[in-house]
């Protein structure tokens, strides 16, 4: 068995310093009522943090702008729901951890259901109506829309700052809104938004430039991004190094400080003739940091095979591969998602007696916050 060692080394850059490189992944939990974080959601992120995690990402939240929510009961982040993130924060440095929220647009993946939406909004805002390649058949967004979004996700990270969290992620992965202006099958349009690769990074680099000067330059924004997609498993931004380099450099130049390269399984190479997955290509390209996630510990991918369902079960697995690419130095943080359901304590488990002390992931644990 590799050491654990380095994964239990601190962190550090200019403007954020973790005690550890393990990282809790959002994951949509649903148990908001209202939209407003809870004494049970306190409770919830307080003992991962009491359970050693580094650096906690919070479940998708909402900021203030039309046509957003896309799941029952998923927290917001503006009004009431501030208050209660608050109390989230101050738990968790209570606890000696850190934690970020993620602001999340759902874009086209949204339902009509019993969702809380206003006259021509349950289709959802899309760039250009598209909620897969080819079929129209959600709202393409005005100019005024796309900057209206645009000053809300700004918005949600000033907030942030305000109320005490360590950091903030910007939800640009899988299919939702950011990641749909960044896709190529839903991005067609013909304005500054619209393009090639790097003017459909325009709309997020806008978010990360105007957030920036909103909070400064000591606050850390993480942009989460993927090339798979619900609406296509297979789907990719880039096919190359070359084109992975055209999308990521303007979203450095406006001010990422952080990737979130979300795989299905963290241990596949992204390129043919590199073992290097996206987080190592993503930081070989831009020297930024960045967090590696995808099926942690577990021996089963959170969407394995049609029919199964999103969040399925998994075994405990070795962590050898993972631990040998941060000693290699090829990705700096480690994102550990439903492996931290089962167990709050991941963190202390691993560094103690490895992951064979970790109990198993069950679908049902899903139903309950604990």
């Amino acid at each position: 068995m590799t050491s654990t060692d380095i994964l239990f080394k601190p962190f550090e850059t200019p403007n954020l310093t973790l005690k550890n490189r393990v990282v809790m992944a959002p994951m949509t939990r649903n148990m908001c009522p209202d939209n407003v974080p809870g004494e049970h959601v306190v409770d919830y992120y307080r003992k991962r943090a009491e359970g050693g995690v580094g650096l906690i990402i919070t479940e998708g939240t909402h900021p203030e702008v039309n046509a957003v929510e896309g799941y029952l009961n998923v927290p917001f982040f503006h009004g009431a729901a501030l208050d209660g993130w608050a109390r989230v924060v101050e738990a968790v440095h209570q606890a000696g951890g850190k934690i970020a929220p993620q602001l999340w647009h759902c874009g086209g993946m949204r339902g009509s259901g019993d969702l809380k939406v206003g006259e021509g909004e349950s289709l959802g805002h899309t760039p250009s109506g598209m909620n897969v390649p080819g079929k129209k058949n959600r709202h393409a967004m005005t100019d005024s829309e796309v900057q209206d979004a645009i000053d809300a996700f700004v918005q949600g990270v000033a907030a942030a700052k305000a109320i005490g969290f360590d950091a903030v992620e910007l939800h640009g992965a899988h299919g939702y809104l950011l990641d749909q202006f960044f896709w190529d099958g839903t991005n067609i349009r013909e304005d500054q938004w619209g393009g090639n690769m790097a003017h459909r990074g325009q709309f997020v680099a806008e978010i990360v430039r105007a957030s920036r000067k909103a909070v400064g330059a000591d606050f850390p924004i993480i942009l989460r991004y993927s090339q798979w997609k619900q609406q296509d498993f297979t789907a990719r931004l880039a096919e190359s190094p070359d084109e992975l380099e055209a999308f990521l450099t303007p979203l450095v130049d406006a001010g990422v400080d952080l990737f979130h390269c979300s795989q299905r399984r963290f241990w596949e190479s992204e390129f043919e003739g590199s073992d290097l997955n996206l987080a190592g290509w993503t930081k070989k390209l831009t020297g930024v940091p960045t967090i590696t996630v995808g099926s942690i510990s577990l021996d089963k991918d959170f969407i394995p095979e049609p029919g199964e369902g999103f969040f399925s079960g998994g075994d405990i697995a070795s962590i050898d591969k993972l631990l040998e690419s941060l000693e290699r130095g090829e990705f700096d943080l480690a994102a550990v998602g439903r492996a931290l359901i089962a167990n709050p304590d991941w963190a202390n488990k691993v560094q103690k007696g490895g992951v064979s002390t970790l109990a198993p992931y069950e679908k049902e644990m899903l139903m309950k916050l604990v």
